[in-house]
């Protein structure tokens, strides 16, 4: 029997960061993969692949769309979907072989198969040679990612109904693609194949798009989306799935009930969500608690119901983010070594990879209102930005929230190009518990798309220069 101070169940971020800090701290550290290759979801069939794609359509878009405007001309670009889907392979690859040299670089002892745990301080391994694995260790991580929510009565095939699984790896463009869900994921995957040429119509259980958001920022960015070309048919719900035919007929009825219509689709992309996975860990006779939708109870130290294991990731509550996940890895990893490791739940960003971005930190003005807090709002859009103008790039707006009383930085939203790159001078300057008038005072890059942020911080106190 192998010997540790942690096992790791999961190599997805939360998981390989957790194993890697902890080694760098002195433990001895294991780690468990069901796959063949680390990175869980996120590498392997998740963020990763999804912005190869996101990035390969975006230019395959601006070749055949705005190249001639600029004086480029290049004819009508031919789509290669093979050699696209290759492109992601091989980011996939890069990635997986990347965290595989970390573990190696570490001397973190890995371990390929299925793990439970039968009592604490033991993880039973099935190999995926075969063979057994018995490992004890002072603490189990339980980093076992998230899986596909699915719709009732609707199974996904991952040919014809498929989820963000299948929907990486499609072997031809859909004619006609439906998307059941209007978060993050149907709308990165939806914008993939509207530019690689299918006719996209996103179906959304809500009345706006991407749930949590901001709601000016969802609105507007629908606005745009509806401009690119998708359709969405919002506070509606797939109540089923006809497949029998060449096309899928779909059919679609108010959320509120009412007469439902088919549609008809090549593909449909069930995208409504994610939930917990913790299947086949013994968590259940173990005694350890889950709440109702499945997640596993944690304290503020990560600690379950149950002395000696922890869990960290999507497997609990919090946003499912991979960058979530790492810095909940860091942390454990830091108090498991008796140091003060912590997270600071109010400054996590989120970011929708589509063209343009959609990224935002801290509160909405909606949790604003709802907690009662009095709050300023600066408002800032790219149409008055030089360098978004020059670069016929300007939708999109940069929109801080500041505290009524204390000016102090609640929450950013930027819809916009590399709005994810640029979100994070607001979340840094969150970090220190900054205030708009900080921000408005500290000189930017001209001429940048930043420059943005900084006039969105002037108009807290309605000074922006540019309009």
């Amino acid at each position: 029997m192998s010997s540790y101070d942690l096992v790791v169940i999961g190599t997805g971020p939360g998981g390989y960061v957790c194993a890697i800090r902890a080694s760098q701290l002195g433990l001895k550290v294991a780690v468990v993969e069901k796959r063949a290759t680390f990175g869980g979801t996120c590498l392997n069939i998740g963020c990763i692949p999804s912005k190869a794609l996101l990035h390969a359509s975006h230019l395959f878009e601006e070749a055949g769309h705005g190249f001639a405007k600029m004086g480029i001309g290049v004819g009508t670009p031919k789509l290669d979907l093979k050699a696209l889907l290759g492109f992601k392979d091989q980011a996939v690859e890069g990635n997986t072989k990347g965290v595989a040299f970390l573990m190696k670089k570490n001397k973190i002892d890995t371990y390929h198969g299925t793990a439970s745990i039968p009592a604490p301080g033991k993880v039973d391994v099935a190999m995926a040679d075969g063979s057994q694995k018995a490992l004890e260790t002072k603490a189990i991580v339980i980093a076992t990612g998230s899986d596909v929510a699915k719709l009732p009565g609707i199974e996904i095939d991952e040919q014809r109904i498929v989820s963000s699984t299948g929907a990486i790896a499609l072997e031809k463009v859909p004619g006609k693609l439906l998307v059941v869900g209007a978060g993050v994921i149907g709308l990165e995957l939806g914008s993939v194949w509207r530019r690689l040429g299918a006719e996209v119509t996103v179906v959304e259980y809500l009345d706006r798009i991407l749930p949590g958001m901001d709601l000016d920022v969802a609105k507007s960015f629908q606005r745009i989306l509806e401009k690119q070309g998708i359709a969405f048919k919002l506070g509606s719900k797939v109540t089923g799935v006809d497949g029998k035919g060449k096309t899928l007929k779909v059919s679609v009825e108010p959320a509120a009930g009412g007469t439902a219509e088919v549609l008809e689709a090549d593909v449909v992309l069930v995208a409504i969500g994610r939930v917990p996975y913790t299947e086949g860990l013994g968590l259940e006779a173990l005694g350890v608690e889950k709440d109702k939708r499945g997640r596993v109870v944690t304290d503020h130290y990560y600690r379950t119901s149950v002395p000696g294991i922890f869990a960290i990731g999507d497997a609990i509550v919090g946003p499912m983010l991979a960058h979530k996940a790492e810095d909940e890895g860091v942390a454990l990893a830091e108090l498991l070594a008796g140091q003060a490791g912590h997270v600071n739940y109010d400054v996590i960003p989120a970011v929708v990879y589509t063209s343009p971005e959609v990224a935002s930190v801290g509160k909405t003005e909606e949790e604003l209102k709802e907690a009662g807090i009095a709050y300023k709002v600066g408002k800032f859009p790219f149409l008055a930005n030089g360098r978004a103008k020059a670069n016929d790039e300007t939708d999109g707006f940069v929109k801080i929230l500041a505290d009524a009383a204390t000016d102090k930085v609640l929450g950013a939203h930027i819809v916009g190009v590399e709005a994810g790159e640029m979100i994070h001078e607001c979340a840094v300057l969150m970090e220190f518990g900054g205030s708009s008038e900080d921000l408005a005072r500290t000189c930017h890059a001209h001429p940048t798309r930043s420059e943005a942020v900084k006039e969105a911080a002037m108009a807290v106190e309605k000074r922006a220069i540019h309009m």
